[in-house]
Order: structure tokens, then C-alpha cells, then sequence
């Protein structure tokens, strides 16, 4: 079997990236259901992302043809108990037209050697307990369930 994957390139995000990477936040919202609680606009994307410092979250893209078709958001979490930073994703979405095609996974390699690059100790994310196929994805790539701690929540609102 021939399987022909479009051109990517996986690279830092730029400014100009903002409107796009809205886009596929957007998309994310409405695939996890909070689309009704999604305040992000790509004004704040460009604030906090790029004209902010140091920003709240980076980003990684996967390009095809001048089209951003995957992203990843993450941050740093700089302490630990190893006294050494861990990097913590928070969204990694693939355009559906160009899924199944390994730009996640490229995607995560791009995240790991930033990862590397920083010193981190790990990469910690959380995944829907219904998405089965991102846990897939994860497992696939080596990933383990974290089962020894709970997610705990305290929802402010005013």
C-alpha cells in the first residue's frame, strides 16, 4: 500500500500565524464540547501569545501550502519536584481533512525536542475520558495513563 502524506513543516509559531491558530482553537472547542464557554478571540492570541512577556503559551504548526492544518499549545511549569521544568500541552488539534496522515505525532516530536531543549523532566497533558482515539494516539507514541493522582477542579465564578 502507497500512502502519500502532503508536505508539512512543523515550526514555531509566528504572529502571523494568530488568526489561523484561532481558527483550529475554535475548531478544538467545538470537537471537546466548552464551544459555549470559549472566550479566546485571535486578539488574544496575538497579546498573550507573542506580544506578552515571557508569553502565557507557545505554539507549534504544522504548514501545508501556507495553511496551518495542526497545532500545539503548551507552557512551562517551572518547578517540580525534580527541580527541573516540565512542559505542560494543553491543545493539539489536526485539521480533520489531514488526520490520520502522522502530523500529530509529528506534532509531539517537535514538542518533545523542546521538551529536551529546556531541560524538562517531563511532558504532562490531560486527555478526554471519551476520546478514545487521542488516547490511542498517546499510547501509541508511548505514553502511560497517569492513574496515582486525580484531577481536581475549583471553578471560580463571579
Amino acid at each position: 500500500m502507497n500512502i502519500n502524506y502532503p508536505e508539512v513543516q512543523i515550526r514555531k509559531a509566528v504572529p502571523e500565524d494568530c488568526d489561523k491558530l484561532w481558527v483550529l482553537m475554535k475548531e478544538l472547542a467545538i470537537f471537546e464540547n466548552y464551544i459555549d464557554y470559549f472566550a479566546i478571540t485571535p486578539e488574544i492570541v496575538l497579546e498573550r501569545g507573542f506580544k506578552k512577556s515571557p508569553p502565557d503559551f507557545y505554539s507549534i504548526v504544522a504548514e501545508n501550502n501556507n495553511s496551518i492544518v495542526g497545532m500545539l499549545v503548551y507552557y512551562f511549569l517551572p518547578y517540580t519536584a525534580q527541580n527541573r521544568p516540565s512542559i505542560y500541552l494543553k491543545e493539539l488539534y489536526v485539521d480533520e481533512n489531514y488526520r490520520g496522515q502522522k502530523i500529530g505525532e509529528q506534532l509531539m516530536k517537535a514538542l518533545r525536542v523542546e521538551a529536551e531543549k529546556n531541560n524538562c523532566e517531563e511532558i504532562k497533558w490531560t486527555v478526554a475520558p471519551w476520546n478514545k482515539s487521542g488516547k490511542k494516539f498517546y499510547e501509541r507514541l508511548g505514553a502511560n495513563e497517569n492513574t496515582y493522582w486525580l484531577i481536581y477542579e475549583w471553578n471560580i465564578k463571579s
